[in-house]
């Protein structure tokens, strides 16, 4: 449970928890690192890269990294009543999650992507955020370079 909210995780695409409420003491222990007692058991993980946007994660515990997908509320509601594709909305502008540093840019203008594609990295308290495409589409503009700081909100990419 975050703030209040609870979330089901899918491991690697192969494990599914559907509540973790109550099983997972986390404690940061800095930018990026956590302590986490589960049954007992201490561990220490890090997060290796966030999509916020798609509540995606990669974190490594004892050596191992993980593709985590969380899904709340809301996500599993849309689910089950079978309405994912009418949920999906048409996203025209790419805006930065977070303040950052343009690390790569991975597209130009012109340039037709798949859902998912990478767009670039921006790096943001010394992780790497690779920021990608939430659907089908044509690049229209791309407003920032590699090595080019930029704020939270700030016009990454444009889509047609």
């Amino acid at each position: 449970m975050a703030n209040g909210r609870s979330f089901q995780a899918i491991v690697d695409e192969e494990y599914t928890f559907d509540s973790l409420n109550g099983e997972l003491d986390i404690i940061p222990t800095g930018k990026g690192k956590f302590h986490i007692i589960k049954n007992n058991q201490s561990y220490n993980a890090e997060l290796i890269a966030a999509d916020y946007n798609n509540k995606s994660f990669e974190i490594k515990v004892g050596g191992t990294a993980y593709r985590i997908k969380l899904n709340d509320d809301y996500d599993l509601l849309v689910k089950r009543l079978g309405l994912q594709v009418a949920a999906q909305q048409q996203v025209k502008n790419i805006m930065a999650p977070m303040p950052g540093l343009v690390l790569e840019v991975s597209v130009e203008p012109g340039q037709e992507v798949k859902e998912g594609s990478p767009l670039l990295i921006l790096e943001a308290m010394k992780m790497e955020n690779v920021i990608k495409s939430p659907a089908d589409c044509v690049i229209k503009s791309v407003n920032v370079s590699k090595g080019e700081a930029v704020e939270k909100n700030y016009l990454l990419i444009e889509m047609e």
